[in-house]
Order: structure tokens, then C-alpha cells, then sequence
């Protein structure tokens, strides 16, 4: 049976779920966290990975000469030199779709938290500031209604797709923009433009692309002055899409009325991010992705993918081009 090591388990599974199915696969053994010294030693012998974060590069795989497979537990792969597992040849496979709809749902937990600040003033209500109040009711900040507001969704793939059904449902309309054109989508409140109309044109902005040389910063100085005065601004994709000084310029002048994140450039966050202690600022700790369901779903995947491998079949593979390789070395 093929040597099948975990070197992050703890992030994907702090002890809710089973690792059973991933188990049943080979020889299994579990590292809850790895550092990259750690990794780099701890994968001298392995046949198949299953990582998240671990950086792959030529350093990696020249210290791994057993490994076959990188079992990915993510759908994004760029932490993945794919020439290198090629030239290797290491199948490497991803898990796509797991996370949508806990994506897209975290999506407007974050829109729902700016337009109504359900958690501050359940904190202030906590604190005492309601028995204090002179009226039945007070509010602190702003309250919006989503109702006919413009959201802007970048990237129209599986989540944006998902999110805009959710927009729809709160009477907003969408306008999107995909990298490629997807005119099929549009109709019933939701119509494709050029990015620069959907800066223009958005109360709200949402992001939903992979992280690539072209997308990397693709929120910057530049591309907010061509937003609305007052947009709101939500990434739960990937952190490199913001330039994090830019935003903090925007949110302290108030070109940007309010923004939301669940994935930062640095992560964990470094002390000296520049969204620490931005004003109209709200961050989760990059856990869209991490409802039990999710996860479930996530495993079962990753079982499949490992078991479609050792069958001959690989799926859901992100270099492609290594199987022409194994074909030829067949």
C-alpha cells in the first residue's frame, strides 16, 4: 500500500470529522502541523501528499524522490510549481466545488455585517446600551437596504454564480465581469460588462477569481478611483486580488464606505497589515471554506481523487500534461 502522509491536518480537521475514508487508501500517517524545515524532512519517503499550504517547488520536490501524487486540500493550486511536479511526474489533483455554497454564503455574513451591523450592536445591547436607551429602539450605524442596489461580481464561475442567485433573491441586481465572456448568464436582473463599467457602476463589489499574475492587485489605487464614492467592497477569494494599502487609504478618506475580507496577502495576518486598525473594516480569519459540511464533502473528495490515482484513473488533475509523461514512461 502507498505511503500517504498529512503535513497540515489540524486546519482542515481539528477533530470533528473522520480521516477515515483518506485512511482506507494506504499507510497513513497524520502530521497536525508541519513547518517548512519539518516538511522538507518529513517527505523523503512519501508516495502520496495530502497538503494544503505547503509550498512545492524545485526545493521540494528534489526531496521527495517516491512521491507520485499531491493530494491537494483546496481547489486553488498556486502554492503548486505545476512545471516542476510535471518534470517529476507527480500527479497533482485539487477538489473543486466543494466550498461553494458555504463561500457564497459567508459572502453576505460579511455584506449583511456592513449593511446591518447585527454583531456590534449585539455587543453594545451586551454592554448595557439598550437598559440606558430613552427610546424602544436606537441604532449606531447607517442601516442599508440591499433591495435594488447594484452588486458588482468579478469572476462568475461556480461561487460568483452562487452568490448572484442569493443577490437576486434580496432584490438586487447584478452586473458581472468574467474573464471569459459568459453572455449565456445574463438575463433577469443580471447583466455582463467590462470591469471598468462594474467599478463605475457597483454599490457593492464582490471578488471571485483565482489568484493570478493578471488579478494580483487587481483591487488597487487605480482601479478604486473609478468606483462610486461610498462602494462597499467584499473579497472572500484570495488576499493577493487587494492591494491592502490602497484600501486602507480608500476606508480612511471615505471613497470606500466599508469593506469586508475573509483572506488577507499574509496569512495568518502579520502585525503589520495595513487593514489591522482601518476604519469601516471588517476580517474574518479566511474561514469561508470551513463548514463542517464543507469539509465532509472536501474528504470525500480527496479519498476519490487518491483511490481514481492508484486505479489508473486520475481526476481532477491541475498539470494534465504530467499524464502524457507517465503515458510515454509507461
Amino acid at each position: 500500500m502507498p505511503l500517504i502522509k498529512v503535513y497540515d491536518g489540524f486546519v482542515n480537521n481539528p477533530g470533528d470529522i473522520s480521516w477515515d475514508p483518506i485512511k482506507a487508501c494506504g499507510d497513513f500517517v497524520l502530521y497536525q502541523r508541519t513547518s517548512r524545515e519539518q516538511f522538507l524532512e518529513r517527505i523523503n519517503d512519501v508516495q502520496i501528499a495530502v497538503t494544503n499550504k505547503q509550498i512545492w517547488d524545485e526545493e521540494a520536490f528534489s526531496k521527495a524522490p517516491h512521491l507520485e501524487m499531491i493530494a491537494l486540500t483546496s481547489t486553488g493550486f498556486n502554492v503548486v510549481d505545476l512545471d516542476a511536479a510535471t518534470k517529476h511526474k507527480v500527479v497533482v489533483s485539487n477538489v473543486p466545488a466543494y466550498s461553494t455554497p458555504d463561500v457564497a454564503q459567508h459572502t453576505f455574513a460579511l455584506m449583511l455585517e456592513m449593511t446591518n451591523h447585527v454583531g456590534d450592536e449585539s455587543v453594545k445591547v451586551m454592554a448595557g446600551d439598550w437598559i440606558k436607551s430613552q427610546d424602544f429602539c436606537y441604532w449606531t450605524h447607517p442601516l442599508i437596504e440591499l433591495a435594488d442596489k447594484t452588486l458588482g461580481v468579478v469572476g462568475m464561475g461556480s461561487i460568483g454564480r452562487a452568490v448572484t442567485k442569493i443577490a437576486r433573491a434580496f432584490g438586487m441586481n447584478v452586473i458581472f465581469y468574467n474573464r471569459t465572456p459568459r453572455p449565456e448568464l445574463e438575463g433577469d436582473g443580471v447583466r455582463e460588462m467590462s470591469l471598468d463599467e462594474l467599478w463605475a457602476q457597483s454599490d457593492f463589489i464582490t471578488l471571485h477569481v483565482a489568484e493570478a499574475p493578471d488579478t494580483d492587485k487587481i483591487v488597487n489605487a487605480e482601479s478604486i478611483a473609478k468606483m462610486k464614492d461610498g462602494v462597499y467592497l467584499i473579497n472572500a477569494a484570495r488576499g493577493g486580488l487587494v492591494d491592502e494599502a490602497a484600501l486602507r487609504d480608500a476606508l480612511v478618506s471615505g471613497k470606500v464606505a466599508g469593506a469586508a475580507v475573509d483572506v488577507l496577502r499574509h496569512e495568518p495576518m502579520s502585525p503589520d497589515c495595513p487593514l489591522l486598525d482601518a476604519p469601516h473594516m471588517i476580517i474574518t480569519p479566511h474561514i469561508a471554506w470551513a463548514t463542517r459540511e464543507a469539509r465532509t464533502r472536501l474528504f470525500k473528495v480527496i479519498a476519490e481523487n487518491i483511490q481514481g490515482f492508484l486505479a489508473g484513473k486520475p481526476q481532477n488533475v491541475v498539470n494534465p500534461a504530467v499524464l502524457a509523461v507517465l503515458k510515454e514512461n509507461a
